[in-house]
């Protein structure tokens, strides 16, 4: 994402409809599991980092951008500087994992899939969220790098590997696609833009209205992804043979 693009989501990210919602989302996920250690990937200036702080969890920001890093440590962050595609930490370090608005922006998503894999314990858990439906590439996916906008199918495919359980899979701003991709055929660059408090008042109570329907089968702005790291330990020691050969 352009250093621009990233300024203007750390200017209004406290208070625009859209990212508040997200927050709430990962607090919603999260409220049932025990705290642990969460890695939270692009994490931009620290929004949903902040968030799984405030529900008790010991959070790390990854961010590749220097303009972002210095955003979320300006924010009293934890913040580590690297690549989604070869995270500098240790097998099993987390357990949990939140990626959202990440995966779209790289070309090698299965390798950053890989290693979310490697470094989640088992039984630890994996938040995703990215753009959905390809027929809704606007200016607004080149402004932000978007690379992809996925398909249910798509996603599914991405995490379709021995080391995940799939918990959820579900469409999120339904309710308002139309409006977007209406507001998004002419547009001619990001939605990340200030809004007027009435508007963004009227697009929360929409989006927050989502919560009580069942409308995650149905065609959405994004998709949601909840996974549970199911192999084994990679840091466990291997168990060593007596010398009849039974362990």
């Amino acid at each position: 994402m352009k250093q621009s693009e990233i300024a203007k989501l750390a200017s209004i990210e406290d208070k625009h409809w859209w990212f508040r919602e997200r927050r709430a989302l990962i607090a919603s996920f999260i409220a049932d599991i025990p705290a642990g250690r969460a890695l939270d990937i692009g994490a931009a200036a620290g929004g949903n980092t902040r968030t799984l702080q405030q529900e008790g969890w010991e959070s790390v920001a990854l961010e590749y951008d220097d303009s972002a890093v210095e955003l979320a440590r300006a924010r009293g962050l934890d913040v580590v500087q690297g690549d989604a595609r070869d995270l500098p930490f240790e097998d099993d370090e987390f357990d949990a994992v939140v990626a959202y608005d990440v995966l779209e922006h790289i070309a090698e998503h299965d390798v950053v899939v890989a290693e979310i894999a490697r470094v989640v314990r088992p039984g630890g858990k994996v938040f995703i969220a990215v753009p959905a439906d390809p027929a809704l590439w606007s200016a607004h996916d080149e402004a932000v790098g978007h690379v992809r906008r996925y398909t249910r199918e798509s996603l599914v495919a991405l995490f379709d590997r021995p080391e995940f359980t799939l918990d959820l899979v579900k469409s999120w701003n339904v309710l308002l696609r139309p409006a977007i991709r209406l507001a998004r055929r002419d547009s001619e660059g990001s939605d990340i833009e200030p809004m007027a408090a009435p508007v963004n008042a009227a697009l929360g109570a929409v989006i927050k209205l989502e919560r009580h329907l069942p409308l995650g089968r149905r065609k959405g702005v994004s998709l949601l992804l909840n996974a549970t790291v199911c192999r084994p330990s990679i840091t466990a020691p291997r168990a060593t043979p007596s010398i009849n050969g039974r362990s």
